[in-house]
């Protein structure tokens, strides 16, 4: 069959989106539309999309293996709608040229990038970022989210079973973007002593100590994470919103910061820089981090945003006109401290809440190593509960239900709890209020805790758990299970999803919490004592659903009211997300921002 009947063929039918029964598949990208499996702009001749390369036979020949243009669901529907009103599949270059003009008015052949840097951390990057992926969504655009190395211990997992961050993924669901690991290609976990585990492409990679990390791995592995991540964003999607790190002015760091400004140079971004008013300085902040910059660095930075304000911006105006003479870059705008129910980006900004009089109080062991804490932020939207900071004993008996939440280092932990008297207090609360351990909580339930090869120490140890279910872990390997999970809570059959992120295995004989569907097969998860006050599972996310949310209060207290709330908790993150946006937009000068996104 020649090349331009087939085409033909693809254009009057063909496959509609990925063809993953090919066995070529993804010959391009993974969720690729294969519509047009011969491209029917062959050879295209155009240098961002392809090179021209010797064939087998020794002659150059055009090569589009990298080229993602054609194979973009949106780019597919269009160029197949042109195609059809042709007298004849196009042949030549030059028509080929004039048919990608016409897509590239509304199909960007590569994404333009605005990055969104801070003078400190906590600044509000993540959420600004997030704003501005919804915002550039709503305008019809296709959008992803990139961070090139987060510090979190915070994490979930991708539909591809990739580790990253938990502000990443929010920020793919504020961009309707399915979350990838191409949109942070490095994640920094600490597990203490100056080390980190490092996550490379959604998967483990070495625990490495600080200098091993900046001195080998960024200036090798590092970088080729993120460019080759970055390149592979930039080829499927019109805009890439990019999140810094701490702040682009880390003199310490230079060109060891991947972070920063060196991604902004792979990505070829302008910058915003955010500030929080909060923290009071805000001029000094703003003036200070772009001086500490190299003029070359400086030129990217295209405005200022002054973040997070409480109260009445009416005092700031002759301080910003003053601000902007000395820097020569303008303030877009100032954006009010807005009350949104999102996940927190890092514990540094934990706060213990004061709980209402009468409200069902959930207490939460603060933990040196505390990971994936977010998953008792679903709580909140539970009318009459308070989640509480457990760091003492004597906290203990004011709580009514108690969690023991993920860690990144289960042993040293497990070690602290009984050198903060926690260990013992824990155990004399068996039977008296509920208590609930997630996926590191969950290892300390039980009777013993095995590191056979010093997976997470260093050191090969055995520790004493607390005992409280008849089940033991073992750390036997520096392998990670990472992966998205649903299905029913076993004892009323109703609806749970998650996902886990855990080293070690543990086993016993218990009763199980769940029953979960993976690959078509259902197993039993976690572990129930005999009462069912005590529970142990490694879902992450488990009380987004209603669900255990109803079965931990009610345990909690028996005349707790059934005016529970009954909405998953990622549907009260999507409103949220909204009225971000909503709320950024609002005060922000984004008509810069736009057009460059746009290309306008």
């Amino acid at each position: 069959m020649d090349f331009a009947r087939k085409v033909r063929e693809e254009v009057k039918g063909g496959i509609a989106g990925p063809n993953r029964t090919c066995e070529y598949y993804p010959c391009h990208f993974e969720g690729q539309d294969c519509t047009f499996c011969f491209c029917p702009l062959y050879p295209c001749m155009d240098t961002e999309l392809g090179k021209m390369v010797i064939g087998r036979k020794g002659d150059p020949v055009w090569s589009c293996m990298e080229c993602h243009f054609t194979h973009r669901g949106e780019v597919a529907t269009d160029l197949k709608a042109r195609l059809e009103h042709e007298p004849m599949v196009p042949a030549s270059p030059e028509r080929n040229h004039e048919i990608l003009a016409e897509m590239s008015k509304n199909h960007r052949k590569r994404a333009r990038s605005i990055m969104v840097l801070g003078a400190t951390s906590g600044a509000g990057k993540s959420l600004i970022t997030t704003a501005l992926c919804r915002i550039f969504s709503d305008r019809g655009l296709k959008v992803a989210p990139f961070k090139s190395q987060n510090m979190s211990l915070n994490s979930c997992v991708t539909r591809a079973g990739e580790e990253i961050a938990r502000a990443q993924e929010l920020q793919a669901r504020a961009a309707r973007a399915e979350p990838s690991a191409l949109m942070n290609p490095i994640l920094l976990k600490p597990k203490g002593n100056a080390t980190s585990q490092v996550i490379v492409d959604g998967r483990p990679y070495a625990d490495l100590d600080v200098s091993t990390y900046y001195d080998e791995f960024v200036q090798n592995e590092g970088m080729r994470a993120v460019r080759d991540a970055y390149d592979e964003l930039a080829r499927d999607n019109d805009v890439i919103v990019i999140e810094g790190a701490g702040s682009p002015a880390e003199i310490n760091l230079g060109a060891k910061d991947i972070s920063n400004m060196v991604t902004a140079e792979i990505a070829d971004a302008q910058c915003i820089l955010v500030v929080n008013m909060e923290w009071g300085g805000a001029f000094a902040y703003a003036c200070g981090t772009i001086m500490l910059l190299p003029e070359e660095q400086r030129k990217r930075i295209c405005g200022i945003v002054f973040n997070n304000l409480q109260g009445s911006a009416d005092g700031l105006r002759a301080g910003i006109i003053k601000l902007e003479r000395l820097v020569k870059i303008p303030v877009l705008g100032i954006v009010p401290h807005l009350n949104l129910t999102l996940p927190t980006e890092d514990s540094m900004h934990m706060m213990a809440i004061c709980p209402d009089q009468g409200a069902v109080r959930v207490g939460m062991i603060r933990l040196p190593h505390v990971s994936n804490f977010t998953d008792l932020e679903a709580l909140a939207i539970e009318p009459g509960t308070e989640v509480v900071l457990v760091s003492e004993p004597s906290q203990l008996s004011q709580v009514d239900a108690l969690v023991i939440p993920g860690t990144k280092n289960t042993m040293e932990d497990l070690e602290w709890l009984r050198a903060s008297g926690l260990f013992d207090g824990i155990r004399a609360m068996r039977g008296k209020v509920p208590i609930i351990g997630i996926c590191g909580g969950y290892q300390m339930l039980g009777r013993e805790v095995i590191d056979e090869t010093g997976v997470e120490g260093g050191v090969p140890k055995v520790l004493e758990g607390l005992g409280l279910l008849d089940v033991v872990t073992r750390f036997s390997a520096y392998e990670k299970r990472t992966v998205q999970v649903d299905g029913t809570l076993l004892s009323t059959g109703e609806e749970i999803r998650g996902y886990e992120i855990h080293m070690g295995r543990t086993e016993g004989t218990m009763r199980a919490l769940l029953s979960l569907r993976e690959g078509g097969i259902e197993h039993n998860e976690g572990a129930v004592s005999e009462d069912g006050m005590v529970i142990g599972t490694y879902v992450h996310g488990i009380f987004d659903l209603p669900p255990v949310r109803k079965k931990l209060l009610s345990l909690a207290r028996k005349e707790w009211h059934r005016g529970a709330a009954e909405v998953a908790y990622q549907e009260v993150v999507e409103k949220s997300i909204d009225q971000l946006a909503a709320g950024v937009a609002r005060s922000l000068d984004l008509k810069s921002l736009i057009e460059h996104a746009e290309g306008t």
